[in-house]
């Protein structure tokens, strides 16, 4: 039932899409035009995602844990972007230390050219672990566009998890989001 539902919602997302890239019109000055460039940066409040390509710092009764992590994207349409990104994090030194590597692969939407969905698989390696995090992830929020170059976009995001054998549960974050377009 799960499984379904991830391909309802997903195939949902898609068809929303399409149907609003016919309808857009450019708002932004073209940040979001085919052939720009994205850089973002991520920072995440809530439940932390094992597989995490974004900005987080938590210390719990002297416990710190921290991830660093980018995405870039390219426009391959006029407010279509592919992304990737990365992270590489601690969980800090109370107990056994593990590493962990992040990694997403996404599509990323934006509806009139302001409204940001995303829609992406991301996973993680975690050092000494037998198994490993996998998520479907979607997010959606507003761009606030500062100029030409830079937007600010805060927004919701939820995993899925893909992964039965590591987690069954779902991770929901509220984020905000800084890119660089160009």
């Amino acid at each position: 039932m799960k499984k379904l539902f991830i391909v309802a919602i997903t195939a949902l997302g898609f068809t929303f899409a399409a149907q609003a890239q016919d309808a857009a019109t450019s708002t932004n000055g073209g940040q979001t035009a085919q052939g720009k460039w994205l850089i973002e940066a991520n920072t995440g409040f809530g439940s932390a995602s094992a597989a995490n390509t974004g900005f987080s710092l938590t210390s719990v009764d002297g416990n710190t844990s921290w991830n660093l992590g980018a995405e870039g994207g390219y426009f391959v349409a006029d407010d279509l972007a592919v992304k990737v990104g990365l992270g590489y994090g601690d969980n800090g030194s109370d107990g056994p230390a593990s590493s962990t590597f992040s990694y997403k692969v996404g599509a990323k939407y934006y509806i009139a050219s302001m409204i940001p969905v995303q829609v992406d698989y991301s996973g993680a390696s975690i050092k000494d672990f037998d198994e490993n995090p996998s998520y479907l992830g979607l997010q959606g929020g507003y761009a606030i566009f500062l100029g030409e170059n830079v937007s600010i976009e805060p927004g919701l995001r939820y995993d899925i998890s893909m992964n039965d054998d590591y987690s069954d549960e779902g991770i929901f974050q509220v984020r905000i989001g800084f890119a660089l377009h160009f």
